[in-house]
């Protein structure tokens, strides 16, 4: 029974509106934060490609470990460069994949192109399909990542608007 102070309309609408919100609320953060042996990409790349396509996003695999000064030094640069983690977060659901001596993810990483070093990305479709590979080497500058490579690089395979 619904509450006789609670108009009728307001309570459908709420209600209409809880699916929603249990998955938008299950997205806020499904995905992994570090690189995590014990997760199964398989099931965070499904996860990852539902916020994808529902918000016409692209996923990017990085693939890493808590192990490579890189993936740290990413992190970094990506909280030091706030409009470019903006644009980051706008266009693209990211998400950590672990390659570690406890977790090598053998079986999951076997679907993509061979790695040649860490971290890596994958930048997938709304379907999962490889668009691109990148090797994250070319993206750096010295002891850092450069900021007009990164942004050429998110820029190119934003999806299309």
């Amino acid at each position: 029974m619904i509450h006789p102070c609670f108009p009728r309309r307001r309570f459908l609408a709420i209600a209409a509106s809880l699916p929603f919100c249990a998955w938008a609320a299950e997205s806020a953060s499904p995905l992994p934060y570090d690189f995590d042996p014990g997760r199964d990409p398989a099931k965070d790349l499904e996860v990852a490609l539902r916020i994808a396509r529902a918000a016409n996003r692209r996923v990017v695999v990085e693939v890493g470990g808590e192990w490579c000064s890189w993936c740290h030094i990413l992190d970094r640069f990506f909280e030091a460069n706030p409009d470019l983690k903006r644009f980051r977060d706008a266009n693209y659901v990211w998400l950590k994949v672990n390659w570690s001596p406890e977790n090598k993810n053998e079986a999951f990483l076997r679907r993509y192109p061979a790695i040649p070093g860490y971290p890596h990305f994958f930048v997938l479709d709304g379907n999962g399909r490889v668009a691109w590979s990148q090797n994250t080497s070319e993206l750096e500058a010295k002891k850092n990542y450069d900021p007009a490579a990164m942004h050429a690089f998110l820029v190119k395979w934003a999806p299309k608007r």
